[in-house]
């Protein structure tokens, strides 16, 4: 049987992970066919997400009769929702889990947007959320804010996976991998041991595109278009090769300790000028994660080209950098409004997703 697109893509080293998760996906069948034949190995969720399964069909009634009963508070109503459908998910991917040595598998869950600003928040949340799961292949999600930086290094210290979400910036990604290292350094100065903690750095890509196209378009560099965001990644990358080679990080790697992969997110295309796998096949190397929607995994199976190209072109994606500047775009505040409008839509899709399970209450409890 010839091997699909996506199983040719996971051979040259992408872990494919589907960016969406339901009840509906559990239980009709579809997350188990994407792991079977899709070659998905792993699943992120968000507040976006999450509010839109909540908001399609019935598939969450049951639960919600039970538990809106015995909760007034629409949050605690909303965490005994998601941990039921990760824990499910752990379970089905706990096989993966297993054979490929505890670097795929896994399946996140993120704190509450609204306390992507609180370090102690978002640490004391991230715990509580890993001990409601209980299942040794779940991330963890916290936003790569300033804040959130300690909060991932806390957690990682104490030996919790964490899924480090909303990066668009090269210096916060440095400092994402900073407090990923600073906090196994910590775990193993307690005698813990590193080699069951795991960690991905999410980078944002097609939203990088989304912004800079237009403020190129205000400056009059079209031609500079749709570049951005994939030169962007592949130098992040340059900053993960860098910072899991050199002798600090080799001492951490004689205990046990694994890299930080990158994870690419926000890969399908917004733009419809632009290939419809651009994201995915721009940015194929070793030892990456891509987690596409599920638009994307049709895509890709139907017409996508598997060949490495992480590493092609990163001189051209420097010279991109000095670029845009000559162009009036200023990078530094493209990224901070992609960080800054990024926790505000997901506090949004909270909010609204808060609204929709008190309108189910409604609905439902008599």
């Amino acid at each position: 049987m010839a091997r699909s697109r996506l199983h040719q893509l996971s051979e040259h080293g992408v872990s494919v992970w589907i960016d969406s998760l339901s009840r509906e996906m559990l239980e009709t069948g579809e997350l188990a066919r994407l792991i079977q034949e899709d070659a998905v190995v792993g699943v992120t969720s968000n507040p976006t997400i999450f509010e839109k399964a909540l908001s399609s069909g019935g598939w969450y009634d049951d639960q919600l009769r039970e538990v809106l009963g015995g909760d007034d508070d629409p949050k605690e109503v909303f965490i005994d929702l998601a941990t039921e459908d990760v824990r499910r998910a752990c379970d089905l991917l706990r096989r993966v889990w297993e054979d490929t040595g505890r670097v795929d598998g896994y399946v996140s869950i993120e704190v509450d947007p609204d306390i992507a600003y609180d370090r102690v928040a978002s640490y004391e949340q991230a715990m509580r959320l890993h001990g409601l799961v209980d299942r040794p292949n779940v991330f963890v999600k916290i936003p790569g804010t300033e804040p959130g930086l300690g909060a991932i290094e806390d957690c990682i210290a104490r030996g919790h996976s964490i899924n480090i979400t909303l990066i668009f910036s090269l210096a916060r990604h440095a400092e994402v991998i900073e407090a990923y290292i600073r906090g196994l350094e910590r775990l193993v100065a307690d005698g813990g041991d590193p080699a069951p903690v795991a960690s991905v750095a999410s980078f944002f890509v097609s939203r990088v595109d989304t912004e800079a196209d237009r403020r190129l378009a205000e400056a009059g560099r079209d031609d500079l278009q749709g570049k951005l965001a994939v030169a962007n990644a592949k130098l992040a990358y340059q900053q993960y090769l860098e910072a899991f080679s050199g002798e600090r990080w080799q001492a951490l790697a004689a205990e046990g300790a694994r890299a930080q992969r990158c994870l690419w997110a926000s890969t399908s295309t917004k733009n419809p000028a632009y290939r419809d796998v651009l994201y995915v096949e721009e940015l194929i190397g070793p030892e990456t994660v891509n987690t596409m929607p599920l638009e994307t995994v049709v895509a890709f199976q139907d017409h996508g080209a598997v060949r490495d190209t992480l590493t092609d072109g990163v001189e051209e994606a420097r010279e991109l950098m000095r670029a845009l500047a000559e162009a009036g775009v200023d990078y530094g505040d493209v990224v901070a409004t992609l960080e800054r409008e990024g926790v505000e839509k997901f506090s949004d899709s909270f909010r609204q997703l808060l609204a929709g399970i008190e309108s189910k209450r409604a609905a439902l409890v008599v």
